[in-house]
């Protein structure tokens, strides 16, 4: 499977997106899931395919029902019906907000899951943190929120070891902006 075909596909329908959720997000998603991969006994096509579609349906971006335009990039490029409904069962476990603290039931939804929420976290997670904020209208304080409900809370829910020393400066970099943040806040620094 040539992932160039589905990076195409994934350009044009993220085409304009501002949230931090778009294609960039894919392709960093899916180099982590890739290197994580590495680390990993598992069916490295659907990481690969799962990484690069995992937000190719997402309810914050699209109005589709059944992961209807990841199937049909992947009917486009003759994935197996088999392989397909693997990718969708890794694609249906890597959101945050549907999923919280539920594990994936198969290895490569696992190393989705971690890669995505990896990009989540460290300059990038920040950067899209304020990023989707800034697109849906909230202030800095409210952005700033999304660190207490969501980020802070991604270390201890990561699945692999191999994303969880990926982790480890990214998560500290998440603390040491938020409490600087804070200091600048209040006039501290």
């Amino acid at each position: 499977m040539d992932s160039q075909c589905i990076i195409n596909d994934l350009q044009t329908l993220f085409d304009g997106d501002s949230t931090g959720h778009g294609v960039e997000h894919s392709l960093r998603v899916w180099r982590t899931a890739m290197r994580i991969a590495e680390q990993e006994h598992c069916n490295k096509d659907v990481v690969m395919l799962s990484s690069l579609l995992h937000d190719a349906d997402d309810y914050k971006l699209f109005q589709t029902e059944n992961y209807a335009n990841a199937r049909a990039i992947m009917c486009r490029h003759g994935v197996p019906q088999v392989v397909q409904e693997e990718v969708i069962t890794a694609i249906d476990s890597v959101s945050f907000s549907k999923n919280k603290e539920r594990k994936p039931a198969t290895i490569e939804g696992c190393i989705v899951q971690d890669a995505d929420r990896l990009d989540a976290m460290g300059a990038v997670g920040i950067a899209r943190t304020f990023a989707y904020g800034g697109k849906k209208g909230r202030s800095l304080d409210e952005s700033l929120s999304h660190f207490e409900e969501k980020l802070f809370l991604l270390n201890d829910l990561l699945n692999t070891e191999s994303a969880r020393k990926i982790a480890e400066q990214r998560d500290r970099l998440l603390h040491e902006f938020y409490e600087e943040f804070l200091a600048e806040c209040r006039g501290e620094r």
